[in-house]
């Protein structure tokens, strides 16, 4: 039983929100208050949340972040219809606003019903800058019955459009498709679904519905099917039309149109309810509708995403004289992340993130200060300066985007985990005519696979595979098994898109101790190499067996070193090799402390199994010599000014590369080479792989392989045109990475 405090401190907060509930239908203020408007604003924001504008006086401005608290806040929340406010930014979060700086140093209690009761310099008083603007983030909860009503004009077209939610409500022959893409268009206005008049309805109008439901574009919809239905729906319509210009992103960034005349709110003069029709991009198009795809050749694309952690968002870069690169951030906003949303079969953008938020590319930045109408077919048809001049991959632009809701999140779980970030795998399948929830029998379980998992459930990247899932909570038994012999690539969005057993399951080791389990993290590292350093510092030496011995005991020479008297020598192909951390989280080993082998020859320890693989391949791809590299010392040889180094090996240490810092291999280090000691003179193709087993979970493992061409007469080797997998644009480079991860799979 509850005490009777704890239920006289509910009582007071059900209470407090009543009356703060009240407050804001109450429209009526005491005498002399003085008349605003607020809205939410700024390139990066969602509808509830954004830079505070005020009008007052018939003119838009900001409020400066001096004094600026919690309680203002939710003021503003309240005054927006939102039951309360989860934060605030200062410093321009949201973007620098225009105009005038109409309240600084705002002292609000909380119990305000408009920011304009709250005590302030005055209005237009202030020594702010915009760069101090104010922004607030609102809890999505909208106050029950909230209307928005104009206190300033009886034109509301400087409205935004504000209700609780908005649908597609198909029709009963479409409700079973997936994605749903046409239908009524409906908001949530004071508890109700209410219809639209579609008397002002206009076709941007429904470029910014079909933008927010994840869908690049509209078509035309079958009138005489809906005029008819029409007639025998029950009408409910909204009372105000929808203008939106098309760049919006979701319907709440739309201002107000005139309002409705409606006649017993059952018909809008001579008008008929809203209808959308939007059409998916490739991705996403119903199964039936992608057979094309065999009988067409799919283009180049100009413009792709890297590094992001779920469908729809990450690093943007495009394509230029054959050679991938980056975009810089500045003046990168909402109308050019929603150009390379569509462009890629997206919607429109939520957000343009700035700051290399989703990892930093690498190579050169191609394109600086864009200026996108919103409507271009593709990000290279956009105003852009070709000098980046001063930008770096820290200033790294990215996207994420609106994409439609396939249900992928309700065929897949986790149980069992100590938080909503792991488990056990379960998958919704049909056994014995029904469908059940079975777990994943773990053989062939590993990260490739783990990480499908994590990004069908909207949680990130994967972080640990895990095989045997035994230790967490739940009665597993081997009959639960519904999926197994399971293998990915990488690039499917849903974990039944990867290759299994089907129907005809097969689990050696039985699935109830050995049922798949992950682990999600919302951050990954990106290892990359750094291919000039590789280039400048080849060469080769020739060295004497007897100062080969550690490197022997370690198989860092090739077979025939096993017959090799000490007095012979062996010709070496020695190079450095920079490794560089992109991503968002410091990469450390996936095995803990206790369990590195320790080499007693070198005296060191071996923190992975395999930390990268050299190769020499023939032109047609065969292995003519290979090395390998243990990571013995994964540590931050250099970092970026201002970043501390945190993994250091001496004594001992913590191994790991932490964000902007890198690790060097010196070519004098021992096994940092290639035996060529049986090569014979002629044209070969030298290949670096990094992490090769996918044995510590990535952000990106495109960028993981790095190739050059070289040259060996016998004498002397030359290197050159060295470049990262997926850095430049080569049908036969995308084959070889497919190769590399086929061939990785095959021997899990």
């Amino acid at each position: 039983m509850p005490s009777p405090c704890s239920l006289l401190c509910r009582l007071a907060t059900l209470l407090c929100v009543w009356v703060l509930c009240q407050a804001q239908l109450d429209t009526k203020l005491p005498p002399g208050t003085p008349i605003i408007q607020l809205r939410l604003a700024g390139d990066k924001h969602k509808h509830y949340e954004g830079r505070v504008e005020v009008n007052y006086n018939g003119e838009w401005g900001t409020v400066c972040d001096d004094d600026f608290s919690i309680h203002a806040a939710n003021v503003v929340c309240r005054e927006l219809g939102y039951v309360e406010a989860v934060s605030w930014s200062p410093s321009s979060k949201y973007g620098k606003g225009e105009g005038r700086i109409w309240l600084d140093n705002v002292h609000c209690s909380g119990l305000e019903r408009t920011l304009a009761q709250c005590e302030s310099n005055g209005f237009g008083v202030s020594d702010c800058k915009h760069s101090e603007d104010v922004g607030v983030v609102c809890s999505q909860r909208r106050i029950p019955g909230f209307k928005f009503i104009s206190t300033l004009t009886d034109n509301v077209e400087s409205l935004n459009v504000q209700v609780e939610d908005v649908r597609i409500r198909a029709i009963s022959s479409q409700r079973k498709r997936v994605p749903m893409t046409e239908g009524y268009l409906e908001v949530k206005d004071g508890g109700k679904w209410r219809q639209i008049c579609d008397l002002e309805w206009t076709e941007m109008n429904s470029r910014v519905i079909c933008g927010m439901y994840g869908f690049p574009g509209e078509k035309r919809y079958n009138t005489k099917v809906y005029n008819l239905l029409s007639k025998r729906r029950k009408k409910n319509y909204w009372g105000f039309g929808v203008n939106c210009t098309g760049n919006e992103a979701s319907l709440h960034g739309c201002k107000l149109g005139h309002k409705v005349e409606l006649r017993k709110n059952a018909t809008c003069d001579k008008g008929l309810p809203v209808v959308v029709n939007c059409v998916p991009g490739r991705a996403f198009a119903p199964s039936h509708a992608q057979g094309f795809s065999k009988a067409y050749k799919v283009e180049q694309p100009l413009v792709r995403l890297r590094g992001g952690a779920n469908i729809g968002e990450g690093r943007v870069e495009v394509l230029k004289n054959g050679e991938w690169g980056t975009v810089c951030d500045d003046s990168w906003n909402l109308k050019a992340a929603t150009v390379v949303c569509r462009e890629l079969g997206f919607g429109s953008a939520k957000e343009a993130l700035a700051g290399g938020k989703l990892g930093q590319g690498m190579g050169p930045v191609h394109m600086n200060e864009v200026k996108c109408s919103g409507f271009e077919k593709s990000l290279t048809e956009c105003y852009f300066n070709r000098d980046a001049l001063g930008c770096s991959h820290e200033e790294d632009a990215a996207v994420r985007c609106n994409v439609p809701a396939m249900g992928f999140q309700n065929r897949l779980r986790l149980s069992g985990g100590r938080n909503p970030f792991e488990g056990r795998v379960e998958v919704l399948a049909e056994k014995n005519g029904s469908l059940v929830w079975g777990t994943v029998c773990s053989d062939s379980w590993g990260t490739i696979e783990a990480t499908v998992v994590c990004r069908q459930l909207g949680l990130g990247f994967a972080n640990n595979a895990f095989q045997e899932t035994w230790y967490w909570p739940g009665d597993v038994s081997a009959d639960d098994v519904v999926m197994s012999g399971v293998r990915c690539s990488g690039t499917e969005m849903t974990l039944a898109q990867c290759l299994h057993h089907g129907k005809h399951l097969d689990c050696p080791r039985g699935g109830g101790r050995f049922a798949a389990g992950v682990s999600c993290s919302e951050t990954a590292p990106d290892l990359v190499l750094n291919a000039q350093v590789v280039e400048h510092t080849t060469y080769l030496e020739d060295r004497p067996m007897y100062i080969l011995q550690c490197a022997n005991e370690e198989h860092c020479l090739s077979s025939s070193a096993a017959a090799a008297t000490s007095s012979s020598y062996r010709r070496l192909l020695r190079f450095s090799s920079q490794i560089h951390n992109n991503g968002l989280t410091d990469f450390r080993p996936r095995a803990a402390h206790h369990s590195w082998i320790w080499h007693e020859c070198h005296r060191h320890y071996h923190s992975m199994e395999v930390f990268t693989h050299y190769d020499l391949l023939s032109l047609n791809g065969t292995k003519v010599a290979e090395g390998h590299k243990a990571s013995f010392c994964l540590e931050d040889t250099q970092c970026e000014e201002g970043i501390e180094k945190r993994y250091e090996c001496a004594n001992f240490g913590q191994q790991g590369i932490t964000v902007g810092c890198w690790d060097t291999y010196r070519h004098d280090i021992d096994c940092q080479w290639i035996d060529v000691t049986d090569v014979v003179p002629g044209d070969y193709i030298f290949q670096v792989v990094i992490n090769p087993n996918f044995e510590v979970a990535e952000s990106d493992y495109t960028n993981n392989v790095m190739k050059c061409r070289c040259r060996y007469d016998g004498h002397r080797i030359w290197m050159y045109n060295c470049y990262i997998g997926g850095s430049v644009s080569s049908e036969s480079e995308e084959s070889s990475f497919r190769g590399l991860m086929n061939n990785q799979l095959g021997h899990r």
